[in-house]
């Protein structure tokens, strides 16, 4: 019972957030005001949702980020208070590589498509990361794009296996691969289950990844070795 109470509240809490938050973000969008206003908005549900939920951040690396620099930010996932976690620990502008199923969200879905974030329909293969390296191609200066490369969250917190995508796109493009470690979030709200437990969520930033001509299967090891350092 108690944990069916923790899921209803915060339920009820997140429904009032969405509607308080994204509402003004949805209406920057009718206005033609776009992108990093509306990223700002989204930081302020993150950290709403997360104060609601007694989630703490502790971030370690943050000197690894050049300002100015574009990345291919790569990170592991085993919760949904990944994306919260991760918008407020960054201190970045980026733009989420994200299923086209989200954009279908009442409010939340406009608010993702104002922020000019990427949809990708994974049921085109070579096609959707064709449209995502010309997205990322007219990314202001400055902005990011972040992939989960395990594709899904992990039902155990320990990493699944890489996809290529986000690799190919670091090299097409030209950018630099930003490893990072969410280390915590599976214990705080585990895949399948309603009920969160307040606590710590770790944030490591680990040092940048230069792409070059290099054969990508040693690449996505190399990456997924340096994410996993840090889950132990």
């Amino acid at each position: 019972m108690l944990n069916l109470l923790k899921a209803v509240w915060i339920c009820s809490w997140a429904v009032v957030l969405t509607l308080a938050l994204f509402g003004p973000i949805v209406v920057a969008a009718l206005l033609g005001k776009r992108g990093d206003a509306a990223f700002h908005g989204t930081q302020v549900f993150a950290w709403c949702i997360l104060k609601v939920c007694g989630i703490r951040l502790r971030v370690t690396g943050k000197e690894h980020i050049q300002p100015d620099q574009k990345y291919v930010i790569l990170s592991n996932h085993a919760s949904y208070f990944d994306p919260p976690a991760l918008v407020l620990s960054l201190g970045l502008q980026y733009r989420w590589v994200i299923k086209k199923e989200l954009r279908k969200v009442p409010l939340f879905g406009l608010a993702l498509e104002t922020s000019r974030n990427l949809f990708i329909d994974r049921s085109k293969g070579s096609d959707a990361l064709e449209s995502i390296k010309n997205g990322v191609a007219q990314l202001p200066d400055g902005t990011s794009i972040l992939m989960f490369p395990e594709g899904t969250r992990s039902w155990d917190g320990e990493l699944l296996p890489f996809k290529p995508g986000g690799f190919v796109i670091a090299g097409q493009s030209g950018l630099p691969i930003l490893p990072v470690t969410v280390r915590g979030s599976h214990d705080r709200l585990p895949k399948g289950h309603a009920a969160f437990s307040p606590g710590v969520i770790d944030i490591v930033i680990h040092p940048p990844v230069v792409v070059g001509d290099e054969p990508i299967e040693p690449l996505m090891k190399a990456v997924r070795d340096t994410i996993g350092s840090a889950l132990s």
